[in-house]
């Protein structure tokens, strides 16, 4: 006797628009996200949209979705006034439907798979970016750099092209100092 199981399809296949009050974080989530990063997510998201739905688990007992991945994507949406209102205050989530240790495992898989990012390649983008004749500012804005981290990037690149330009100076991001007195 041949009995064939179903065929398994991704949970991507299946995203739900669900108002943000429904979804929970979890508790056990370690990553963190340092601000210029939120900064950066909350643009990407602004620019792009939601690119990647957010991970969930649902509790039909109290009819919450709980983030097994996401969390951060879910707090822009949250509190970012602009993206909520675009987006109807709907975010895009799959559901997986594991115990609570395998969505812990789901989590840090995750998390870890995301990575960092090599050197090498960001210091190629940059000189790309550059030669494309994207300004300092506009790199620094959109690709969430710091104007130190992007003159590293340029020295570090070792090539005197990135600094031929007739005017190199990477803008101060004055808007969050504070005024000096001038006493």
């Amino acid at each position: 006797m041949d009995i064939k199981k179903e065929e398994y399809q991704s949970p991507v296949y299946h995203v739900r628009a669900v108002p943000v009050e429904k979804v929970v974080a979890n508790n056990y989530n370690p990553n963190v996200v340092a601000p210029p990063e939120m900064r950066l997510l909350e643009l990407s998201i602004w620019e792009d949209g939601f690119t990647m739905p957010c991970v969930c688990y649902y509790d039909h007992e109290n009819d919450k979705y709980i983030i097994v991945d996401g969390f951060h994507r879910y707090t822009v949406l949250k509190t970012s006034k602009r993206i909520y209102k675009r987006e109807k205050g709907l975010l895009p989530v799959v559901v997986i439907d594991k115990d609570l240790s395998h969505r812990i495992g789901s989590t840090i898989r995750h998390n870890r798979a995301r990575g960092t990012h090599d050197v090498g390649l960001m210091t190629n983008i940059v000189a790309e970016l550059t030669h494309a004749g994207m300004s300092d500012a506009w790199i620094m804005k959109n690709i969430g750099m710091d104007k130190d981290e992007l003159l590293r990037l340029k020295q570090i690149s070792g090539l005197a092209a990135l600094f031929a330009q007739a005017d190199f100076s990477i803008p101060d991001n004055k808007e969050n100092m504070p005024e000096e007195d001038d006493d």
